[in-house]
C-alpha cells in the first residue's frame, strides 16, 4: 500500500502530461480543420468534451482480417444464418437494390454482399464515437498518425456539410460508419444520394449507403455481368504460382491441370490469379477482376473472399467445398452462442451469449482447452464445443 501511495503522484503527473499532450494535438489539428472549410465554432462543438479513447490503441493491434484463421473468419461471416438474414433484406429492399444495379452496374446481390459483411445489415455499425477514436488515433497511435489525422479532418468536413449530424456519427476505431462501413475520407470521395433528398447520409439511409457502395465498387474497376471468381481443384504436388497477383490469362491455369472444382474446364474472360488462402492443402479460388474490386474494399484477402462467397450464397450457389486443412472446423453463429450458454451453465462470465467472441469468451476457452488436455488458445472451435456439449468439463 505504501509503494502505491508513493507512485500515485507519479502516475496522476504521467495522466496530467498525457492530457496536456492530447490538448496541444487538438490546438494544431483545428488550424489544419480550418484549411479545409471546417469553421472554428463546428470544430469547437464536435470537440467539446473529448478525451482520448485507449481502445482505439488496442484494437489497432487486433484486426480480425489479418489474426484470425480463415476458416474462422469465413465460419460467422458466411454461415447460414447469414445468408437467411441476406435473402430476407434482399427482399425487403429489392427495388433500392435493383436501383442501385441499374445505376452502377454493379450486381445486387455482391451490394448486399458487402452490407452483411461490413455491419451485419445495420446490425453492428459500431459504438465508437468518430470524433473521439479519430482524434485518439490522430494525436496518440504509435503508427498511422497520418491516416487517422485526415480521416478526422475528413469527418469535420462531413459534420460542416450537415450530411450526417454528429451525435449519429459512431463507427469502428479506425472510423467506419454507416450501414456499409465507410471511411470518412472514402465519404467525401464516393457517397452518392441514393434516396433524392439531397444529402448523403449513410448512417439513417439504407438507399444512400446501398448507392454508395454500388458506385465503391464501379469506380475500383468492376466489370459488369463478370464473375468474381470460382472455387476450383488444383494437381497434387502442384508448385506453381499463387496469389491474387500477378494474374495470368485462364489458358495458363488450364495447361498446369486446374479445373473447376466439379471437374469442367475453366471459364471466364480476362486474366485471373490463383489464391490458395489456407496454402496448398486448402481450398483454391480462381478469382478475376471483380475479386480485386472487392479486395479494394478492405485489403485483406479473407475479407474480398468473404463478400465473394457470400454473394455466391445469396445467389443460390454452394460456398466452400473444399476441405479445410484443420481438424477442428470452426463455428457458425449459432454455434458460437451455444458454446457460450454452456460456459455460463458451468459458472463462467463471458457476458451476453451473442456469438461475439470477446475477451472473456476467449478466457473461458483457455481455461477449458487445458482442462481437456488442449493448447489453450482461446479458439472457438469444434472440439471445446464437443466436450462442453458431452460433460466433459
Amino acid at each position: 500500500m505504501r509503494a502505491l501511495i508513493l507512485a500515485l503522484p507519479f502516475v496522476l503527473a504521467a495522466a496530467t502530461a498525457a492530457r496536456a499532450d492530447f490538448d496541444s494535438c487538438l490546438a494544431g489539428l483545428r488550424s489544419a480543420a480550418g484549411a479545409k472549410g471546417v469553421s472554428g465554432a463546428t470544430f469547437d462543438r464536435a470537440m467539446s468534451g473529448v478525451t482520448p479513447d485507449m481502445k482505439v490503441i488496442e484494437a489497432m493491434n487486433n484486426q480480425p482480417e489479418f489474426k484470425t484463421p480463415i476458416w474462422d473468419y469465413l465460419g460467422t461471416l458466411v454461415d447460414e444464418e447469414k445468408v437467411a438474414e441476406g435473402r430476407s433484406m434482399m427482399r425487403q429492399h429489392a427495388s433500392t437494390l435493383a436501383a442501385a444495379e441499374q445505376r452502377f452496374g454493379v450486381d445486387r446481390h455482391t451490394i448486399a454482399a458487402v452490407w452483411g459483411v461490413e455491419s451485419d445489415f445495420g446490425k453492428a455499425r459500431g459504438k465508437m464515437p468518430l470524433v473521439q477514436a479519430l482524434s485518439t488515433g490522430a494525436c496518440l497511435a504509435p503508427r498511422r498518425n497520418a491516416f487517422f489525422k485526415g480521416e478526422l479532418l475528413a469527418t469535420l468536413q462531413i459534420i460542416q456539410r450537415g450530411d450526417v449530424r454528429a451525435d449519429r456519427l459512431f463507427g469502428s476505431w479506425a472510423g467506419a460508419f454507416g450501414h456499409t462501413q465507410f471511411i470518412p475520407s472514402t465519404y467525401l470521395r464516393l457517397a452518392v444520394d441514393g434516396d433524392g433528398d439531397g444529402r448523403r447520409d449513410l448512417v439513417d439511409s439504407i438507399p444512400d449507403a446501398l448507392h454508395s457502395t454500388a458506385n465503391f465498387m464501379d469506380k475500383a474497376g468492376w466489370v459488369t455481368g463478370a464473375t468474381w471468381g470460382y472455387e476450383v481443384r488444383v494437381p497434387g504436388g502442384y508448385s506453381g504460382p499463387t496469389g491474387r497477383n500477378p494474374k495470368q490469362p485462364v489458358s495458363s491455369w488450364a495447361a498446369r491441370g486446374i479445373v473447376k472444382f466439379d471437374g469442367s474446364a475453366l471459364s471466364g474472360s480476362g486474366n485471373a490469379g490463383l489464391l490458395m488462402p489456407a496454402g496448398r492443402s486448402g481450398p483454391a479460388f480462381l478469382v478475376f477482376k471483380n475479386y480485386d474490386a472487392a479486395y479494394s474494399y478492405n485489403g485483406a484477402d479473407s475479407y474480398a473472399l468473404a463478400i465473394s462467397l457470400l454473394s455466391d450464397r445469396l445467389r443460390g450457389r454452394p460456398g466452400v467445398q473444399g476441405e479445410w486443412p484443420t481438424d477442428d472446423l470452426p463455428l457458425s453463429r449459432e454455434q458460437r452462442r451455444e458454446l457460450q450458454r454452456l460456459l455460463t451453465q458451468r459458472g463462467y462470465n463471458v457476458g451476453e451469449p451473442d456469438g461475439a467472441v470477446g475477451a472473456l469468451t476467449r478466457a473461458a476457452i483457455k481455461d477449458v482447452e487445458g482442462k481437456i488436455g488442449m493448447p489453450q488458445t482461446g479458439r472457438p472451435g469444434e472440439k471445446v464445443l464437443r466436450a462442453l456439449k458431452g460433460g466433459r468439463v
